[in-house]
């Protein structure tokens, strides 16, 4: 069990774990998170095993979690550049300030020189926008963290939580002007949130970015210990509202897949997110170091794929149009073919022979 193998981060030469660990819960101010002492425990944890991706945000535990961040590293200074930190900005700390948070250019800087101060460092790694601002133009927002990778205050740039057409317009309008790219979005994605394959996934690739998931077990859901005898309460269940009985079927599907494996839903469930394509790593959150050292066990199952195959079937997405009809199109085109392993069918529309086509 160990994190030291690393991938490049989309088109760029950052090197990173193919877990990342989450410090949503660094902090106890939401009400589900862990104080600084057990969370410098699995900040510990995490980096012995070899990792070196963490990921915050300025509104985690009402900044508490860069705080955490930036009190761990300040007493293992060595550390500090041996790591990779990633923050995000459009949070908004301050009541009754329209510019607090947002992606404008002064929410932007101010917002950054906040997290650096509550990080203690000189610079940021990665830096996040962390939801689309639609007041904003994102050519301003583009700009302003260009400036901030040539001051040197943030090294790399990337995107949460954004329509893929957003994000497409704004890598373009990066590399027209020759301004710092877009490297990773970080994006839901579980087996009960897959929509992303309609746009994102492929927008991800065509434009050099890497998918980071967040939540791939769903806020818990998928961790076996809620079904719809003994659902989630409380404050988590809040983010995550109804479940609904398909939600619920595919769970089950996760257990019954971890029974067969010997081993725990959570692991089953992170390890098919780890293994779908565009995926470069992977958020963890763990409160524990149970939990930490369970979830990591994920990079060692190869899922088997009737396994995988099962999975992907029962989570299957439902996605806007065009992409379940173009789903169908590869017939009309290919016309009893196979092409880049992709086989079709000769419909009922192409021509069975030279005479009858006109």
């Amino acid at each position: 069990m160990s994190l030291n193998s690393f991938v490049t981060l989309g088109h760029s030469g950052l090197r990173v774990s193919r877990l990342v660990m989450g410090a949503m819960t660094f902090g106890e101010e939401t009400g589900f998170g862990s104080d600084a002492k057990q969370s410098d425990q699995v900040l510990s944890k995490y980096l012995e095993l070899g990792g070196n991706f963490i990921d915050t945000a300025n509104i985690y535990t009402k900044g508490h979690s860069e705080k955490i961040i930036g009190d761990y590293f300040a007493k293992e200074k060595a550390k500090r550049n041996r790591v990779v930190i990633a923050s995000k900005f459009m949070g908004n700390l301050y009541a009754g300030d329209p510019n607090g948070g947002g992606a404008g250019r002064k929410a932007i800087f101010d917002q950054c020189h906040e997290s650096l101060r509550r990080l203690q460092t000189d610079y940021i790694d990665l830096y996040w926008l962390h939801a689309w601002d639609r007041l904003t133009p994102i050519e301003e927002t583009m700009s302003a963290l260009n400036d901030l990778v040539r001051e040197g205050k943030i090294r790399y740039i990337g995107f949460s939580d954004v329509p893929a057409w957003k994000a497409a317009q704004a890598q373009v309008m990066a590399k027209a002007n020759n301004w710092a790219p877009i490297i990773a979005l970080q994006l839901e994605y579980s087996l009960l949130e897959r929509t992303i394959e309609g746009e994102h996934v492929e927008m991800a690739a065509e434009l050099g970015m890497g998918i980071i998931p967040w939540s791939p077990l769903k806020s818990g859901l998928l961790s076996g210990k809620f079904t719809k005898a003994t659902p989630m309460s409380g404050v988590r269940s809040y983010f995550i509202g109804k479940v609904t009985d398909h939600q619920y079927a595919i769970i089950d599907e996760v257990v019954k897949i971890a029974k067969e494996l010997d081993t725990k839903p959570a692991i089953v469930a992170l390890a098919w997110v780890q293994q779908k394509s565009g995926v470069s790593a992977t958020l963890l959150g763990a409160r524990t170091l149970e939990q930490l050292e369970s979830n990591v066990k994920s990079m060692d199952l190869k899922l088997p794929e009737s396994a995988i195959k099962r999975l992907d079937e029962i989570s299957k997405p439902t996605l806007n149009f065009p992409y379940d009809f173009l789903g169908n199109t590869i017939n009309l085109s290919q016309a009893g073919t196979t092409v880049n392993g992709i086989p079709s069918q000769i419909t009922p529309m192409t021509p069975a022979n030279d005479a009858e086509r006109h």
